[in-house]
């Protein structure tokens, strides 16, 4: 029989079970209980670390385990995955010279596997994203051009499309009399 990795001579393996009931005081009568809570399950075990010179070094590794709380495996006639030392009481006595008598109690430890939320739906969601190109969005600019033609000036530019000679004049680097033409350039109206 086996706890992590020492072997043991077991003689007596005692499962328990057990809830915690609460208890409120009445005035009269017996109290009252209105929850129960159900608590994790223990093993005990009784028996030997015979392992001549070395089972003060298997003894010591039974207890920084239990002391790190080292999620340990146990394998005897109940088998145990999941359980951490919480007490461990060894007796050296002169019946025993290559060893020591151990008793262990042992607690059952629940993993949680997932998380509560749901992270399935999120992972599916995750996958249909990954490895597609984003849409790029264009940015709507406000600049508007206007195709220069022969004779054009900034007054007549400005009247036609709502706007300013002074605005014209700071978006354009012209001087007002000499627009190019003809040019591949356009003239910019906002």
């Amino acid at each position: 029989m086996k706890l992590g990795k020492v072997k043991l001579y077991i003689e007596t393996e005692k499962l328990s079970n057990s809830v915690t009931a609460t208890a409120y005081p009445l005035d009269q009568g017996e109290p009252i209980t209105d929850h129960v809570q159900q608590q994790p399950q223990t093993l005990s075990i009784d028996g030997w670390i015979l392992s001549g010179s070395s089972y003060k070094a298997e003894l010591q590794y039974l207890r920084d385990n239990m002391r790190k709380g080292t999620l340990l495996n146990y394998t005897g006639r109940t088998i145990c995955k999941n359980v951490i030392i919480t007490s461990i009481d060894d007796t050296r006595t002169g019946n025993v010279a290559n060893g020591s008598a151990v008793s262990i109690q042992l607690q059952f430890i629940r993993i949680v596997k997932e998380k509560w939320s749901n992270t399935k739906a999120k992972a599916k969601a995750k996958k249909k994203t990954v490895g597609k190109k984003k849409k790029t969005v264009k940015k709507k600019t406000s600049k508007k051009y206007v195709k220069i033609y022969r004779g054009m000036t900034y007054w007549a530019t400005a009247r036609k499309y709502g706007t300013t000679v002074s605005a014209l004049e700071k978006l354009n680097p012209w001087p007002a009399r000499k627009i190019p033409y003809p040019t591949k350039k356009k003239m910019r109206i906002r």
